[in-house]
């Protein structure tokens, strides 16, 4: 017998080799950027999240400098005893404004925003609802909630609404979707999910994201984009795609924000943003306010990209946002597709299970607002080389 505890995981990690899905950390030397240097090789860079280009955008630095200088590099407490400073209140004022609710709260990161509240509203007594292909931290938090997990078909509202139907009077129930999904891209099916919400009496609930900065006016998010402002009683968002920087928040009612402020485990148990963090967070919202034109460039990427990958033959799936798989089905193939990009100077990550079900690895690429044309032209003509030599493409 092994001496060694831990000795079974080299053999998992041998039969992931063996499969072609091992993947390992590719490092990024220098700036997060359109053209950017990973393992000191220059790439054209389509997997990032970040979608507008803020991670480098002169006011935000500017403004992280000045907060460091200012307040130092760390807050020395969790909010609740002595990190709650005045940077992270204005921050959380702002945003609330921003997407037209009462109140907001500051999460470490998207995911502890939505496995924190998941877990603190609901309890074993009750009944989440959530579309299929809800990201993982949904799922984890529903989990930690140890209420009774009903899973519905993706964008499927009819399913959603045969299982609230059968569903016992009297306990509450939490209906949840992603705004955009991060795998395909399609948006979630809010307009008929808020129809069962106002007609059932459910929360209702949903991770935006990676629409955040991206849909709605002035990049507020998909409840924006369909008009359903006051249908959505929990609003969660992300500080570290669109916004360029780090951490999750949950918007909606001062009662919800100020019961997480009580139970929410992540908000409760975690340090508080850095000042730098935090500046750089107010900072971004005012260039989404007042710098139209990087989510105007944005979608006219976007639109270039998917334009180019269709002509070529690529199956792009249902994406209706800058998140455009690149389907190849086979997770091994996607892997070695992903690989000679690579060797060819684009960077364009493969997905494989568990992220993705089973026959459905691809490649998934994200256009931003700073790439420009001829590097998105040129992102094209390596796709359709290695797609041809990979037997992807005819020809």
């Amino acid at each position: 017998m092994s001496s060694d505890p831990l000795a079974y995981l080299d053999a998992e990690l041998n039969q992931l080799k063996e499969r072609g899905v091992f993947r390992g950390l590719r490092v990024l030397d220098g700036e997060q950027r359109a053209h950017a240097t990973f393992d000191g090789r220059s790439v054209v860079n389509l997997s990032s999240n970040n979608y507008l280009g803020l991670t480098t955008h002169p006011h935000l630095r500017k403004k992280a400098i000045e907060a460091t200088e200012k307040y130092g590099v760390g807050s020395g407490a969790v909010r609740t005893i002595a990190g709650t400073m005045e940077l992270h209140v204005e921050l959380e004022r702002r945003l609330a404004a921003f997407k037209k609710t009462e109140a907001t709260v500051v999460f470490q990161s998207g995911f502890t925003a939505n496995a924190g509240t998941v877990a603190a509203l609901l309890g074993k007594e009750d009944t989440i609802v959530s579309d299929e292909l809800n990201h993982a931290s949904i799922i984890d938090g529903a989990r930690l909630s140890r209420a009774t997990i009903k899973v519905f078909p993706h964008r499927d509202v009819d399913a959603a609404r045969t299982i609230l139907e059968a569903l016992p009077k009297g306990g509450r129930t939490l209906l949840i979707s992603d705004g955009v999904f991060s795998m395909d891209g399609d948006l979630g099916a809010l307009p008929g999910l808020c129809a069962l919400r106002d007609e059932f009496g459910c929360i209702m609930m949903v991770d935006d994201a990676h629409a955040s900065g991206v849909f709605g006016a002035e990049g507020r998010g998909t409840i924006d984009h369909f008009g359903l402002h006051g249908r959505v009683d929990v609003q969660v968002g992300t500080l570290s795609k669109a916004i360029g920087v780090l951490g999750g928040y949950v918007a909606g009612t001062s009662t919800l924000i100020t019961f997480l402020h009580q139970r929410a485990r992540p908000f409760l148990f975690s340090t508080s943003h850095p000042p730098a963090v935090t500046a750089a967070c107010i900072a971004a919202i005012d260039v989404l306010e007042s710098e139209p034109e990087w989510m105007r460039q944005l979608w006219e990427n976007t639109r270039f990209f998917k334009e180019g990958l269709t002509a070529l033959g690529f199956d792009t799936g249902q994406s209706d946002s800058p998140i455009t798989p690149v389907m190849v089905g086979d997770a091994a193939k996607a892997m070695r597709f992903s690989d000679r990009l690579f060797e060819e100077g684009v960077f364009a990550l493969g997905i494989g299970f568990p992220t993705v079900p089973q026959g459905r690895a691809r490649l998934r690429t994200i256009v931003t607002a700073t790439h420009t044309k001829d590097e998105l032209t040129f992102a094209l003509d390596r796709f359709a080389h290695v797609g041809r030599e990979l037997n992807l493409l005819p020809g």
